[in-house]
């Protein structure tokens, strides 16, 4: 699953108050943590995996099986997301590209109609019909200007720290605020949940599966994301990552959004 697409289950909660257990600390301790969980999300990568849209409404809803091609680094993310099936809807990308310091740009194709460029104020909207958005498909909070503790909670028996990001001045989000429940030991996400500026959760994304990447890393990769307000839930079911890949830029533009092969390992 890649590491973009962040986290986990539910349970028992035992709230702190915000900086208790850090002390006057705790600032620079969420830096570190979100600098940490931030790197992890830079280099290429090539995903495979399987998406369910559980009642929807106004959605297809169903199942789709997704190749993603990823290129990040601080300064800029690419991200390529293409449906591989079923028949009906193969063929079907979103292309999604963000400059630090920018609003995302956002392709969409659905053969045989042209790709169309969204305006900047559609992120917000459905990625393939289900609970995450474009926003959530590229956006890195770990990396936004502020970042601070929330407190400790344990969920499904495991120790957390809950990091709380906002954006900063210079970053670019239909969110307010992002609070994510970390596994500092593995230094996984186990759970996230995203406000809008109000205040209100927009959503909750859980890790219900951590495995080992190709590279011998803990990463999310099944993940259950509940949008509030609507009865549905879509299910994120990782089968293959691999980060021997070098992608050129020509690997995302609206010519790639056409073709559906997978990338070659190493450089191209």
């Amino acid at each position: 699953m890649t590491r973009h697409l962040l986290p986990l289950l539910s349970l028992f909660l035992i709230t702190l108050e915000p900086g208790a257990a850090w002390g006057d600390d705790s600032t620079q301790t969420a830096k570190a943590l979100a600098g940490r969980l931030s790197s992890a999300q830079m280099g290429e990568s090539y995903v495979r995996l399987m998406m369910a849209v559980k009642a929807r409404p106004g959605s297809p809803g169903g199942a789709l099986q997704l190749q993603i091609k990823q290129r990040r680094t601080p300064a800029r993310a690419d991200i390529l997301y293409q449906v591989l099936w079923p028949k009906e809807r193969k063929g079907e990308a979103v292309l999604l590209h963000q400059n630090a310091g920018s609003a995302p740009a956002v392709m969409v194709y659905l053969p045989p109609n042209d790709p169309r460029k969204l305006s900047p104020g559609q992120g917000g909207e459905s990625l393939f019909g289900g609970d995450l958005t474009y926003q959530d498909a590229i956006e890195n909070f770990f990396d936004w200007g502020n970042q601070g503790l929330a407190g400790s909670e344990s969920v499904n028996g495991i120790d957390c720290v809950i990091v709380e990001s906002k954006p900063g001045g210079a970053d670019h989000s239909i969110y307010g605020s992002v609070r994510s429940w970390i596994d500092t030991r593995r230094l996984v996400p186990l759970r996230v949940e995203k406000y809008f500026p109000s205040g209100r959760l927009a959503r909750r994304i859980d890790t219900t599966r951590v495995a080992t990447d190709d590279e011998g890393r803990p990463i999310p990769a099944d993940l259950s994301v509940h949008a509030t307000g609507d009865d549905s839930e879509t299910d994120l079911n990782g089968s293959r990552i691999r980060h021997d890949i070098t992608y050129s830029d020509s690997d995302f533009t609206v010519a790639a959004m056409k073709k559906l092969s997978p990338p070659q390992s190493g450089s191209r």
